[in-house]
């Protein structure tokens, strides 16, 4: 941002990084927790925007267990099963990829739980 004088359109890549990247000029986020949680992700970017930007940080702070979760495996590995685990059966993963392991996925049910979603399965 300081190279070009913020005249490009700057995007997080990583859900752990909105806030600090919308305070440095970000646009917003190109994001795997908007696959499982929409809404938040989108109030995480809302609320910045709006001038609150405490409330922004508590929202992106409350998500980053989620957050580590979506992420305890090789992109989109986690993000499937998480969508799975909450009924939209988006299928199984194509070679070489692998399912998420036992262990990370009771992680990530218990951090999807811890959050809010509502799962299915």
């Amino acid at each position: 941002m300081n190279l070009t004088d913020g005249k490009i359109d700057l995007y997080s890549g990583n859900d752990d990084q909105i806030v600090p990247v919308l305070s440095l000029g970000g646009k917003g986020v190109i994001s795997v927790l908007a696959n499982v949680a929409p809404k938040q992700a989108h109030d995480i970017c809302a609320k910045f925007f709006e001038g609150d930007v405490a409330g922004s940080c508590e929202l992106q702070l409350r998500a980053l267990p989620l957050i580590e979760q979506l992420f305890s495996e090789v992109n989109p590995i986690p993000v499937k099963k998480a969508l799975n685990l909450m009924g939209m059966e988006v299928g199984g993963l194509r070679t070489p990829l692998t399912e998420l392991t036992e262990a990370n996925t009771e992680k990530l049910r218990k951090a999807m739980i811890d959050f809010g979603i509502t799962l299915s399965v």
